[in-house]
């Protein structure tokens, strides 16, 4: 009976990602004659060519896409056994691995994370980056959980779980004054200051549906991505802000901030994703499983 060499396989997974011969040979710190040495014996074990040249570049056969999805998960498999031995799920104290895409509501977050914030047994580390970052992070099990304003798709070499956790109603928050007590919305937002989700964010593009359906012509006064700058924004500026309303729920409950009006049809989503894995984390269910107040 035949024994696959994994090391020959670990090249092979390397330049395949890597799609250059000269780069998968830096990142593994070998010559590029070894390491073609020790793919043509792989390929010789296999039985079937797994590269062809274009150029500089070498590009998967047939058989070369089939073999990496199996080297996907076969080292995918060993970064999870690792990621167990290393975060204590083994032992009584877990390690809870969590990211979140830049621009997510802090306020959001810690609502979702108050649950296992409180238990004694649970150690939490956040991360927050961008969102394919954090997706290659998961993939290689260095977190094991994703917090996102967008949703991912699975595919056969990454598997991801992907879980709709939330909805909250997006809605127009300005100071609480009385000169816009008196105010329509949305009506009057041509008379006052706008602050705006920047244009790629999904809230902003609900957002101009709406102004289109209801005959609105706007002119920001300033485009935000990140949640956090918007709530500062809204809370400093003396302006009317396109926001999910847990993204300044603290300044509402302390009289800075009003909600005025909400917006019909525009929500933001927050979506949990997760990798497959053999083991699953008792932890993540449970904080999965508990409904947000």
């Amino acid at each position: 009976m035949r024994n696959l060499n994994f090391h020959h396989l670990h090249y092979f997974w390397t330049v395949a990602k890597e799609g250059h011969l000269t780069r998968a040979s830096q990142r593994l710190n070998v010559s590029q004659s070894a390491l073609s040495s020790q793919i043509r014996q792989l390929e010789e074990q296999l039985g079937h060519d797994l590269f062809h040249r274009q150029g500089r570049a070498l590009l998967l056969t047939e058989v070369g896409h089939l073999v990496l999805e199996y080297a996907e998960g076969i080292f995918n498999l060993g970064h999870e056994l690792l990621s167990v031995m290393e975060n204590g799920e083994h032992q009584r104290l877990q390690l809870l691995r969590i990211g979140a895409v830049a621009t997510l509501s802090r306020n959001f977050q810690e609502n979702l994370l108050r649950p296992v914030i409180k238990l004694n047994n649970v150690k939490l580390a956040l991360k927050s980056s961008n969102f394919d970052d954090l997706l290659e992070q998961l993939r290689v099990h260095k977190l094991d959980l994703i917090l996102s304003n967008r949703p991912v798709a699975s595919d056969s070499s990454t598997p991801w779980r992907c879980k709709l956790i939330a909805q909250q109603g997006v809605c127009l928050v300005g100071p609480n004054k009385a000169e816009f007590n008196a105010l329509r919305f949305p009506e009057d937002l041509t008379k006052v200051k706008l602050l705006l989700p920047g244009p790629d964010s999904d809230i902003r593009r609900q957002f101009d549906l709406y102004c289109e359906q209801h005959g609105l012509s706007l002119t920001p006064y300033a485009e935000v991505d990140d949640m956090a700058m918007l709530r500062l924004l809204a809370r400093d500026s003396g302006a009317v802000a396109v926001v999910p309303e847990v993204v300044v729920q603290d300044e509402i409950q302390a009289g800075l901030l009003k909600n005025y009006a909400a917006l019909d049809c525009v929500t933001e989503s927050f979506y949990a994703i997760t990798a497959k894995r053999h083991v699953d984390l008792p932890i993540l269910h449970t904080l999965l499983s508990t409904k947000m107040e």
